[in-house]
């Protein structure tokens, strides 16, 4: 009898980097049961956050459109994009 194991948890990926006055932030994305989900995480510590979550339908172009988005944003506001003023 074979069993067979699925990892729930893929490898995290690190999509982009970038800068605002409080320091570096990585963008990363990572298959977790299934979904794709894009978190952004301070290159040190500090808090980490969800920008995104079940892109896998729309593909890589979406992905690559929401990162580069994303990045402009918040180097324009000096704040993760995901915050809401």
């Amino acid at each position: 009898m074979s069993t067979t194991i699925t990892r729930a948890v893929g490898e995290r990926v690190e999509l982009a980097r970038y800068r605002i006055s409080t320091g570096e932030r990585v963008l990363y994305g990572q298959r977790i049961a299934g979904v794709v989900r894009i978190t952004d995480v301070p290159a040190r510590a500090g808090r980490a956050y969800l920008v995104e979550r079940e892109l896998e339908q729309d593909g890589y172009a979406a992905l690559q459109a929401i990162v580069t988005d994303y990045i402009q944003q918040s180097e324009d506001r000096d704040e993760p994009a995901i915050l809401v003023s």
